[in-house]
């Protein structure tokens, strides 16, 4: 059986949600929060990160740059809409941050996540509505959205999109 790290950087609790219904899959896989990680000797290495300002938070940012000549697996939790051009962005964004250190991407995915209370209201604090992080109603709208993500059913696709990723490993 392959060895399989499932690890994570998580503000709100979502991504880590996102991990822990991954980690169901095999009983197998190791889960951890990046910060508990101290080595790399997996067969594959499945990072889980919220995003920031188009990619990667920090934390996750500064872990994907220690990974070299790996098998790898992402996803994210976004406070934008799955679908949205953000979320294709990121996704692409992510890729080429493994991709730099010559590891292979064998897979990812995303779903939309609750956004830091305290955030939003620094955006509706700082920014007027004509701003790209003010709060109009369309972005309040989208904000209320995410507030319920991620869900049952974007746990349930996660483990789809994983049980293919694992499949094919």
């Amino acid at each position: 059986m392959n060895k399989i790290l499932i690890t994570y950087s998580t503000k709100t609790g979502n991504t880590k949600k996102v991990a822990a219904a991954i980690s169901e899959l095999n009983k197998g896989i190791e889960l951890k929060d990046i910060s508990e990680v101290t080595n790399l000797d997996y067969d594959l290495v499945v990072v889980g990160t919220w995003i920031d300002k188009g990619t990667a938070d920090t934390k996750a940012l500064k872990f994907i740059e220690s990974i070299s000549n790996k098998k790898v697996a992402f996803f994210f939790t976004l406070g934008a809409y799955p679908d949205s051009q953000h979320a294709m962005d990121c996704t692409k964004n992510i890729t080429e941050l493994f991709e730099k250190n010559n590891n292979t991407v064998v897979g990812h995915y995303h779903c939309q996540g609750a956004i830091d209370p305290q955030l939003i209201e620094f955006m509706k604090k700082s920014f007027g509505a004509d701003h790209p992080h003010g709060p109009n109603p369309e972005r309040i709208k989208r904000w209320n959205d995410a507030s319920t993500h991620p869900d049952e059913n974007d746990l349930i696709n996660a483990k789809k999109a994983f049980e293919e990723i694992f499949k094919n490993f």
